[in-house]
């Protein structure tokens, strides 16, 4: 096929509702034999199906998700209503299955149910390819605190508009189309997201991480103001703007809330823990380090913590073949304030395979169950046979019969087995060698 040929196929295609069929004739399209004209259309043509595609992971979830797990009608177990709430183990093996954080599964279930249920119309636009997912996960999203009449109300005034708009001019109008139809409703949730106003720390790469705030936008404006004025203080100094801006804000935040030898306000320590073999901790090595709550950290930012001033060292064990801690606790039933140091810096976060819960928030699951009667008979509290899990997945794993875990104790991975019987593994972060 000559170039102008492909390219008129390309077009014609570009128009065309996304099929089985044509997603088939894909194979056909190569870049070289297309002209600069020709590839940008054959690029709308592969967002197109995508969209597709993803109208039809959208209904598989929703399936999956309809699917609800009902608790074990178990004697003299004490479910509490929270447990209930959230018996619904789809999220769980979602996650693992797409190897997604639990929180991004719950999300993509609860924008399939919203959009089979809810919203039709935009499920249809998707599965023809005139807009993103993007688009309609907004759609679903900001519709779910609507009425379902309501919603559909909003949806209806949305959906002619949206093929010709950006996601983000999507969001915006959404969001103008929700306040129109539902002021009172937008002013209490807004409220309500006062409440929640919290600090946010996420890591990226290179040894950096993000810290910031979700609080209201005007308190927001006013802290930009403070940190803007404070870093044009520096003067001319090299650095530029942004830079500035970010020692602002951690020489205002650190400076305020630091006594000295970096005690904080009230008497209240700054805790930061790093493991990090010997030789490295001297300088004889550059090998990597690990931040709790961060990962791996070059071995620069691991000297600037362990020698800054009242920074205080523990030694730890570990096995030579697989950095693995290393040590011996009682057959007691509650661990040890050392067993517990040991599993939380071991593992440091839940053990279940998408969960990143911090270990220090998880309860200690005995592995093999305890044996309250004969402790000697199996169940010990040594590390090797606890592990740190959430409180959704402690649940999970003791009172949900079609969840099974095993745990190697030489290398610390736990293989979890689903109810549908596909198995996921856990392995618990790789130490400093």
């Amino acid at each position: 096929m000559s170039t102008g040929a492909l390219d008129s196929w390309v077009a014609l295609l570009r128009e065309q509702a996304p099929s089985g069929e044509s997603a088939a004739s894909l194979d056909e399209v190569r870049s070289e034999w297309l002209s600069p004209r020709g590839r940008i259309d054959a690029l709308a043509v592969v967002e197109r199906h995508l969209s597709w595609l993803q109208a039809k992971q959208v209904e598989l979830l929703a399936a999956i998700g309809a699917h609800a797990d009902a608790p074990p009608d178990k004697a003299g177990v004490d479910l509490d209503g929270l447990f209930l709430g959230e018996w619904d183990c789809a999220v769980e093996e979602v996650a693992c299955a797409l190897k997604l954080a639990n929180s991004t599964a719950a999300q993509r279930l609860e924008t399939a149910r919203l959009l089979s249920r809810r919203q039709p119309v935009t499920l249809g636009l998707l599965r023809d390819g005139e807009i993103s997912y993007q688009q309609a996960r907004t759609v679903a999203e900001q519709c779910a605190v609507l009425p379902d009449d309501v919603a559909g109300r909003v949806e209806e005034a949305l959906a002619e508009k949206m093929p010709q708009q950006a996601a983000g001019q999507t969001r915006a109008a959404v969001r103008r189309e929700v306040l129109r139809a539902d002021p009172a409703g937008a002013e209490a949730r807004h409220q309500e997201r006062v409440r929640e106003r919290k600090l946010l720390s996420y890591p990226q790469d290179d040894g950096m991480a993000l810290f910031g705030a979700v609080l209201p936008a005007q308190r927001a404006a006013v802290m930009e103001q403070v940190v803007e004025a404070y870093a044009v203080g520096y003067g001319d100094d090299g650095r530029t703007l942004d830079q500035k801006r970010a020692d602002a804000l951690y020489d205002l935040v650190v400076g305020q809330g630091q006594g000295q030898g970096g005690v904080g306000v009230g008497g209240a320590a700054a805790v930061v823990q790093v493991t990090v073999p010997l030789d490295v901790l001297m300088g004889l090595n550059d090998g990597p380090g690990e931040l709790k709550g961060y990962g791996p950290i070059a071995a620069s930012q691991v000297r600037e913590v362990a020698f800054a001033a009242g920074s205080v060292w523990r030694r730890l064990l570990v096995q030579p073949e697989n950095g693995l801690l290393v040590k011996v606790d009682p057959l007691t039933y509650r661990p040890t304030a050392d067993t517990v140091r040991h599993v939380v810096a071991r593992d440091q976060y839940c053990a279940f395979p998408s969960c990143r819960m911090p270990a220090r928030r998880c309860d200690l699951d005995h592995v093999r169950p305890f044996d309250h009667d004969r402790p000697e008979r199996g169940g010990p509290t040594t590390p090797s046979n606890l592990q740190p899990l959430c409180r959704r997945h402690h649940r999970l794993k003791t009172h949900h019969p079609g969840w099974r875990v095993v745990r190697n104790p030489r290398s610390g991975a736990a293989v979890w087995t689903a109810p549908t019987g596909h198995r996921y593994v856990n392995r618990p972060p790789v130490r400093c060698e």
